[in-house]
């Protein structure tokens, strides 16, 4: 976590778990504070896309 930053504004990362194993989070989001952005983790695979370039 300490690597990851937000490609919006660069602020830090906060994440929230919804579903874990003992390895890997399965589900969740991580968020942005300085900009409100939620970049979803979906299957074990967070979406660092900017808001506006997701599907």
């Amino acid at each position: 976590m300490d690597i990851l930053a937000c490609p919006v504004c660069k602020g830090q990362l906060r994440l929230s778990v919804d579903e874990e194993d003992e390895m890997e989070i399965i589900a969740g989001f991580l968020y942005c504070p300085k900009c409100d952005v939620k970049y979803p983790i979906v299957d074990t695979i967070p979406n660092l896309l900017p808001p506006d370039q997701r599907n």
